[in-house]
């Protein structure tokens, strides 16, 4: 078989022939086995530059370099490379253009991909022990390689959003994604919750993209409310049933539970019972599943009426994302209403008073049927993420990573 023979078989390296080759066994140059090829540019070809494209004849000089490639033959492959720079009349001494292998890169393009790939499903740190290559190489192809592949964005045609924080790193300190909801793409992630934070979002999405947006969904953050009525007058602003409910259980079942036991401090065993009903009362119904549970569940309702009615409310407050008419869903809001604030206990009025200013973004779910579901579901594959490379302090690498587990469904 021939050196071409080889190259072909090899894959091919555009413009080069096979110099010298060296096999050196695992021991004389390692741990693993390498092999050594020298690529010799070929004669008489016109070479094309790297800065404009164009075809050049003229040579202004040649070096050598050492670029890793794919193993061969299970052992760890070098190439040494005469690289040639042309004399281009418009750009001036410019490296060739190769197809196999980028302007300054000291890895092959099929090697890049193949650790893209790999970064996919593994973390660095394993790819990088797996190729034999350091952990800032592998993330600075990685790095490269998602960005070459996603590309910008494209914000055409985005008539609905969702957006959410979630924690970036210890010390509250969060970032935000954004994301179409229902193809399922990531469009966006930054760093903050604040206005500010959000702001450059919609200068990607200018003048008419933020007059096509029609809906947001969201949690109850002000500053995200008044960023999109600045940028997006509008734009209908839906609130998630998640976010509600849990603000719910934060602001009335834990004050009143915890109440309801001080108020029992006397009976041990009563304020054991309700001191340790928190993820009971807190829980969905339906995931209820186990009889002891519910005996427990019902027990505790029936022995202390405060908790049973706040219980009863959050199940009815879950309700109102289920109307599919605004008429409807507005009655059975004032039902709900009127029902918490006869109620006397001081925190579920509260909690309905501040709520008041918000039930048009609750009953707009009757309009675009949205919620930030699936924002929970990308915080949850965030944090895989992060635990794979065990934090990251890239924010540009790690949005990368983001916005790569959620590319979005083909329309």
């Amino acid at each position: 078989m021939s050196k071409q023979d080889i190259t072909r078989l090899l894959g091919g390296w555009e413009g080069y022939r096979i110099g010298t080759i060296q096999r050196f066994e695992p021991g004389e140059k390692g741990d693993l086995a390498e092999v050594w090829i020298e690529l010799m540019p070929l004669k008489r070809r016109r070479m094309k530059c790297s800065g404009c494209g164009r075809l050049v004849s003229t040579l202004h000089d040649i070096s050598e370099r050492w670029i890793r490639d794919l193993p061969v033959l299970d052992a760890r492959t070098w190439l040494l490379v005469w690289r040639r720079r042309v004399s281009c009349p418009r750009c001036g001494p410019k490296l060739e253009e190769l197809p196999w292998l980028g302007r300054y890169a000291r890895v092959t393009k099929r090697l890049a991909q193949s650790v893209g790939r790999l970064c996919e499903v593994a973390s660095i740190k394993h790819v990088a022990r797996f190729f034999d290559l350091s952990w800032w190489t592998v993330k600075s192809i990685d790095k490269r390689y998602l960005a070459e592949k996603l590309g910008p964005v494209n914000l055409r045609n985005i008539e609905v959003i969702a957006m959410d924080e979630f924690a970036i790193q210890k010390g509250h300190r969060y970032a935000t994604v954004i994301v179409e909801p229902r193809i399922k793409q990531v469009l966006w992630v930054g760093r903050g919750r604040s206005r500010e934070s959000i702001r450059p979002f919609f200068r990607l999405l200018g003048k008419d993209g933020c007059k096509r947006l029609k809906a947001v969904a969201m949690d109850m953050n002000g500053a995200y409310e008044a960023e999109v009525k600045a940028h997006c007058p509008q734009a209908e602003i839906v609130y998630d049933l998640f976010h509600v409910v849990a603000k719910y259980g934060r602001e009335v079942i834990d004050r009143v539970r915890r109440d309801e036991a001080k108020r029992v401090a006397d009976d041990n065993a009563a304020r054991t019972v309700i001191k340790g009903s928190r993820w009971l009362l807190l829980r969905n119904k339906a995931n209820i599943t186990r009889g002891e549970d519910r005996v427990r569940l019902y027990d505790l309702l029936d022995a202390n009426r405060n908790l049973m009615i706040v219980y009863v409310l959050k199940e009815d407050l879950k309700q109102l994302w289920q109307y599919k008419y605004p008429k409807a869903a507005h009655r059975a809001w004032k039902n709900w209403h009127r029902r918490a604030m006869q109620s006397a206990i001081e925190p579920l009025r509260r909690f309905a008073r501040r709520l008041k200013p918000y039930v048009p973004g609750i009953l707009a779910h009757c309009r675009f049927g949205l919620h930030t579901s699936l924002l929970e579901g990308i915080n949850n594959k965030i944090k895989v993420i992060k635990r794979m490379a065990y934090g990251f302090r890239d924010d540009e690498y790690f949005f990368l990573k983001i916005r790569a587990a959620f590319p979005g469904i083909p329309r």
